[in-house]
């Protein structure tokens, strides 16, 4: 199984340099649909749900203080992914990185995995709870 840098490679190599925040938005909702579309999730490391939306802990330190993330700055390598996976990404990239990384964020608040996840936390709470992968699957596919 590819992982979370092996995502977020594919995803500068195709679409370029994004911001930290937009990176993880994408590499969530790549996620989110590969759950839905293939059965599979496309990596094992955890989603958590921070106040500005999902996060990948690792993905995270990877990026840490860094606003604008480049390709050469990821550790994975595209090549563990498979056709199938690449189109799941492409076609989730092709959609959701038309917009830019708040109203990524405010998507992901209005959603109910991210909202499950933070349930009983203020707003702006720092949290880390995990967003279950079973929680997007159902929510995703509803849609």
């Amino acid at each position: 199984m590819a992982s979370v840098f092996d995502v977020a490679k594919y995803i500068l190599e195709k679409y370029g340099a994004v911001s930290a925040m937009k990176l993880q938005k994408l590499v969530y909702y790549s996620q989110a649909w590969s759950l839905v579309w293939d059965d599979d999730p496309l990596f094992d490391e955890e989603i958590e749900a921070w106040a500005n939306g999902p996060v990948v802990r690792e993905l995270y330190e990877k990026h840490r203080g860094i606003f604008k993330v480049h390709v050469d700055m990821m550790s994975g390598c595209s090549g563990n992914l498979t056709d199938n996976e690449k189109d799941t990404i492409n076609i989730v990239c092709d959609f959701y990185n038309k917009k830019n990384a708040q109203e990524l964020s405010d998507m992901t608040h209005q959603e109910g995995p991210w909202k499950d996840a933070r349930f009983g936390l203020e707003e702006r709470e720092r949290g880390s709870r995990i967003i279950s992968k079973e929680s997007m699957a159902e929510y995703y596919s509803s849609l």
